[in-house]
């Protein structure tokens, strides 16, 4: 299944601790400072352990209930020292990050064709890398891919759409700023059906405009596209960056009410002491982080696994 070091084995191993190296230094530091001369998880450890927590952009919903679950497991266990806390944090923190389903083949196209995915975020975020990544990830597994530039509201968005298009070596359906996203989404999805493409990725408009105009784009987008495929989109991937810390919280939340979102992708992880957001996302929307983007390479894009996440996280 490693097909180019994107799927898993060595390779995936070290760009994913290289990728966590700031987050983990941060993270670590932070800890190591909340637990320096205790002998015992008593409520000073606790509240210096939140704040630690929270400062490392987890977030304070999902840090309030690692706390519970700690001090859940404390009074269970009667005696908790300092040197057991790492061991129960590792497991707390992968109990609340959701599972993606098909991790061991995320490529494989098991149901009808074709499979088409929206792909929503605000501008900046890496939007368009993710794409050019994501084709290139489903084109070296066997499958025929086509994009759609249905963010004609930016220029760029569409020029930079088709410079991947390019260098991936698939084809683009574009027609150019200004035009009706839904349109745009329309002909990619009937273009990919008459040639028999197994996977559409549509590009969407990168903006967080007013809220109800949002809902009423990203609704019109799906509509059309299910006049053609009654089923489609069968994947809505938000992206968000990393480096945004709450702010990536703050465009989930939106996101996730102006569409069903089935999945994240996170980019920028490597640049960034935030790789901790990715604990309060995956646990605040119950939204699978699917993608982690760990640098700017066609082939760094990784298919998230929350246990190797958190390994990477608390290696010492």
């Amino acid at each position: 299944m490693a097909l180019f070091g994107l799927f898993g084995g060595k390779e995936k191993k070290e760009a994913l601790d290289a990728g966590l190296d700031k987050s983990r230094s941060s993270f670590f530091g932070k800890i190591a400072k909340a637990i320096a001369g205790k002998t015992t998880v008593d409520d000073d450890l606790l509240d210096a352990l939140e704040e630690t927590l929270v400062t490392s952009d987890i977030g304070v919903a999902t840090t309030l209930k690692i706390i519970e679950r700690i001090q859940g497991r404390a009074k269970r266990d009667g005696y908790m020292g300092t040197k057991e806390l790492n061991g129960i944090l590792r497991e707390e923190i992968a109990g609340l990050m959701r599972d993606s389903e098909g991790i061991e083949a995320p490529f494989l196209i098991t149901g009808p064709k074709p499979h088409v995915i929206m792909v929503v975020g605000v501008n900046g975020v890496g939007k368009t890398t993710t794409i050019g990544k994501l084709a290139h990830a489903y084109k070296q597994a066997g499958n025929t891919v086509l994009l759609g530039a249905a963010d004609t509201f930016r220029a760029a968005a569409v020029d930079q759409l088709k410079i991947w298009s390019e260098r991936v070596g698939v084809p683009l359906v574009q027609q150019g700023m200004g035009a009706d996203p839904a349109a745009v989404a329309y002909d990619s999805v009937e273009s990919a059906k008459a040639r028999g493409i197994d996977v559409v990725i549509i590009d969407t408009a990168g903006r967080l405009h007013n809220k109800v105009n949002l809902m009423n784009e990203l609704t019109k987008v799906k509509q059309v596209m299910r006049k053609v495929v009654p089923d489609a989109p069968h994947e809505v991937l938000l992206v968000l960056d990393a480096s945004t810390g709450q702010n990536a919280i703050d465009q989930a939340r939106e996101f996730t009410k102006a569409t069903q979102v089935t999945g994240l992708a996170l980019t920028k992880i490597d640049g960034t002491a935030k790789g901790g957001v990715a604990i309060g996302i995956s646990d605040q929307f119950q939204v699978p982080i699917k993608y982690l983007g760990v640098g700017e390479g066609i082939n760094d894009l990784q298919v998230f696994d929350k246990n190797a996440f958190v390994e990477a996280l608390f290696k010492s």
